[in-house]
């Protein structure tokens, strides 16, 4: 009963988290049609915000400003330069991005060397929850997670800014016609989906080992989750996270952790080939 409540809850784990890194490509990549493979980099640079407030002798409480401030500085810089010239060009989007994530790779391995840095967590230790004892970071980093998406539903369904957003995914020249500053627009929703990649970099730093190479996997299996749900909703973000989480954590558990990527691989494949749309999209 024990080790099927704990599978319970690492699924749970797996497939909240990788809703919350997958949703920086999803807003990019759904909205914007924007390739954008520098996801992962964004993410990594997410996870070095523990190592930048440490090194600046600041208050671990700072981590979050100093990774908001320097990924949104970042993607401002990125959009203004080379990300507003790609709008809906998706493959010429893929071979800039590529070259994006290079750079950053290079420029965090440059300033923070090639070694792994250990993050030690904020919230360390267990608690005892439905009879077993599980991370306090994990319990409360769920709670975060199940609070911040149930608020992003509400307001992508009911906000005047989520409306425009939807007109201009739908219609950019219409909705530039009907008064919206689609160019503005299009550079927030660019600069929000860094962040939120950024922070879901910050959400894992205390339980990964912090190298310049992460980004890679995080692309990867982010992509598996959009070509499995589908773009353009939060409906088809969250059967992609159940499906491509859930399968990886079940298989994994049972027989290994290569085992499990090998699955999601495959399914990503099948429905590449089957269903190019995913399970549930919009666009």
């Amino acid at each position: 009963m024990e080790d099927a409540l704990l599978l319970g809850l690492n699924t749970v784990w797996q497939i909240a988290t990788l809703g919350f890194v997958a949703l920086g490509l999803a807003i990019v990549f759904g909205l914007l049609r924007i390739m954008n493979m520098a996801h992962g980099e964004f993410v990594m640079i997410g996870a070095y915000a523990p190592v930048i407030t440490t090194q600046l002798g600041l208050s671990p409480w700072m981590q979050i400003p100093v990774c908001i401030l320097s990924i949104g500085v970042i993607a401002f810089l990125c959009e203004r330069l080379l990300i507003r010239h790609f709008y809906d060009r998706i493959f010429d989007s893929l071979l800039a991005t590529w070259g994006l994530s290079l750079l950053l790779r290079e420029l965090v391995e440059l300033t923070f060397g090639r070694s792994f840095q250990s993050v030690i967590s904020p919230l360390p230790g267990t608690v005892l929850f439905l009879g077993i004892n599980y991370p306090l970071y994990r319990l409360v980093v769920l709670a975060g997670l199940l609070i911040f998406f149930t608020v992003l539903t509400i307001w992508y369904r009911q906000s005047l800014t989520a409306t425009r957003i939807k007109a201009m995914v739908a219609n950019p020249v219409l909705a530039q016609a009907a008064g919206i500053k689609t160019a503005r627009l299009s550079a927030s929703v660019f600069v929000v989906g860094c962040i939120v990649s950024g922070l879901s970099g910050l959400m894992l730093a205390p339980l990964i080992r912090v190298e310049p190479f992460i980004g890679l996997d995080y692309l990867l299996r982010c992509f598996f989750v959009l070509v499995l749900g589908g773009l353009g909703s939060l409906e088809g973000l969250g059967i992609g996270s159940v499906g491509i989480g859930g399968v990886q954590t079940i298989v994994g558990t049972i027989s290994s952790q290569t085992g499990g990527y090998l699955t999601i691989l495959l399914v990503s494949i099948f429905f590449l080939w089957l269903r190019p749309r995913g399970i549930y999209s919009k666009n």
